[in-house]
């Protein structure tokens, strides 16, 4: 994982968008251009979900590994989680990191990414919701509770109302995406998506919240409800061949709703 230093604990406490996917240039202007302005999320701090438990389509919750497997003694202290009202749309990234790890160190990895970035450049804590590695195995990311619709820092100006799951590795072009990773991405958006009856196939409408985004605060954007990172933003990420597979992912998220 790269690591890019920026002196950032003088931001206000706000949501910072996860760079880890950005090439080395594009991550330190992205730093850079954080001192003009932070992400403007639309739910304060510690502001309690919406209760909304529409009927529909509903998916099951997958296996899910908890934070504390992987967070061990390296917690940093941070702000009050934020919530939005639910989750409408989620965002695939990947991590830019090694592809050939063995599953068994994952924690391991996950918590130098958490270490990254929560300790050295002093954000609020990992950015991604959830994690996804090549075997499969889903893990918790950011803290708050894994049923809730937990504000993240993945894809800048479009935090409020998503959920970012991050595929450990690189996938650009030519790099094949395993089976098993692209099942759990499927079943982590099938479940959220599913909690707001929302059809993984479908186009949502969000509202940037941040004009560093694709798209200028306030302006309202339309996205497929199981999107890429570069959707949102000026990225490569999830990568060319994750990418490709984003569309065999809503297929298989929306067959876990029981939809036809």
């Amino acid at each position: 994982m790269r690591v890019f230093r920026a002196p950032l604990s003088r931001m206000p406490r706000v949501v910072r968008v996860a760079l880890v996917c950005l090439p080395g240039l594009a991550a330190v202007t992205a730093l850079v251009l954080w001192a003009a302005g932070a992400d403007r999320t639309q739910s304060g701090p510690g502001r309690p979900a919406t209760a909304r438990t529409p009927a529909g389509h509903r998916a099951d919750r997958p296996a899910i590994v908890p934070r504390e497997r992987w967070l061990g003694d390296a917690a940093y202290t941070r702000p009050p989680t934020r919530y939005a009202d639910r989750v409408l749309a989620v965002f695939v990234h990947h991590t830019d990191s090694p592809n050939d790890y063995d599953c068994a160190d994952v924690p391991r990895i996950i918590r130098d990414m958490y270490v990254g970035q929560a300790g050295g450049r002093q954000w609020d804590d990992i950015g991604y919701n959830f994690l996804v590695d090549r075997c499969g195995t889903i893990y918790e990311g950011r803290a708050g509770g894994v049923e809730r619709p937990v504000v993240g820092a993945h894809t800048q100006g479009f935090n409020v109302g998503t959920t970012g799951i991050a595929a450990i590795g690189t996938f650009t072009a030519g790099v094949p995406v395993p089976q098993a990773m692209t099942d759990a991405i499927a079943a982590v958006a099938a479940w959220k998506l599913g909690l707001g009856d929302i059809d993984p196939r479908l186009p949502v409408q969000l509202v940037s919240t941040n004009s560093m985004s694709r798209y200028q605060a306030g302006t309202p954007a339309t996205f497929a409800a199981v999107a890429g990172h570069a959707d949102g933003y000026y990225t490569a990420c999830p990568g060319e061949a994750l990418t490709a597979r984003l569309p065999e992912i809503r297929e298989r998220a929306a067959h876990l709703q029981g939809r036809r």
